[in-house]
């Protein structure tokens, strides 16, 4: 049978996981011919082809998509979704019908953890079965590309600019095989490197003044391979978790443990705040992610296109 909501179309990324997507993509298969719904399969090479699959199949009638891989290919495909538009908001779904599931079956995909659903094919399939969708806030986030030129992406689940971002950039150097490990390796490499230059951050109620060594916008929880980065951050509520961090770069390395438990909070050298937006230019510039892909540098800004997305839970 057709789902409700449409035939799904599911995004396979071959590479995600060291191919665990595609080892598990037949006992997903399985499970949704179990169930009687109808589905496609696109697969991708993992080089960036995912958000262009997402948009041809949303042009081409499609309603139903399911990102198969790690957080990377959500980003890509969440981002395939949505196109440039003249209005306030400055992007427009390419279908106001489109929805999107989650399948993790990547090296990492925090994004979907916050909602309960990093769970095997048969548990997947039923959820994927069901109408239950949430919509969720987006993220917009404009950097200095390397060339010096101005990148701008949309994310779902975390943005950074500082040490997170330096984590991102030095895990990249380790198979994604290493899982949760090479986070740590990241993490150690990053504290050499880190700087902690005086700034000024921008928020949507207020400005304040701050060393910044790390800050996070977070529209959901997790990230780094299962850090519960943000756990006040709520996905449809119209802001981030902002958290700056203005300590020592040994601190920041010995949470690291207190980061996965999400045990962090509170902490004096830790600021939070809840905001629609949130910018900065510090004088040296920093790295910034989002969705652990790493983008450029600062100067930064983060905004939020609320409840742009819907998700299928």
């Amino acid at each position: 049978m057709t789902h409700v909501m449409g035939r799904l179309t599911l995004i396979v990324n071959a590479r995600a996981g060291r191919g665990r997507a595609r080892e598990n993509l037949p006992p997903l298969r399985r499970a949704l011919d179990e169930r009687g719904l109808d589905h496609d399969v696109v697969e991708t090479d993992g080089a960036g082809s995912a958000g262009e699959v997402a948009r041809a199949a949303l042009e081409a009638g499609s309603r139903y998509l399911v990102a198969v891989g790690g957080d990377g290919t959500v980003h890509e495909i969440v981002n395939g979704m949505f196109r440039r538009s003249e209005d306030e908001a400055g992007y427009q779904a390419v279908s106001d019908r489109a929805i999107l599931g989650v399948a993790a079956m990547g090296s990492g995909c925090d994004f979907i953890r916050t909602f309960g659903l990093d769970r095997k094919p048969d548990i997947l399939a039923r959820h994927f079965a069901s109408e239950t969708i949430m919509p969720v806030d987006v993220g917009v986030v404009t950097y200095a590309r390397p060339d010096g030129g101005p990148g701008e992406r949309l994310f779902v689940n975390v943005g950074e600019a500082g040490y997170g971002a330096e984590v991102v950039r030095k895990a990249a150097r380790y198979p994604r095989w290493f899982g949760r490990f090479r986070y740590l390796l990241g993490a150690y490499g990053a504290i050499r490197s880190m700087r902690r230059p005086d700034t000024t951050v921008h928020l949507a109620h207020a400005d304040v003044e701050r060393p910044v060594v790390a800050l996070i916008a977070a529209n959901a929880q997790y990230f780094g391979g299962g850090m519960k980065v943000a756990p006040r951050a709520l996905p449809d509520d119209g802001k981030f978790n902002v958290q700056i961090f203005s300590g020592q770069r040994s601190q920041v390395f010995l949470m690291t443990q207190q980061l996965y438990r999400g045990e962090h909070l509170p902490h004096p050298q830790i600021s939070e705040y809840q905001s629609p937006t949130v910018s900065l230019d510090p004088p040296v510039p920093l790295a910034v992610e989002a969705d652990g892909e790493l983008l450029g540098t600062t100067p930064a800004t983060f905004r939020l296109l609320p409840k742009a997305l819907r998700l299928k839970i």
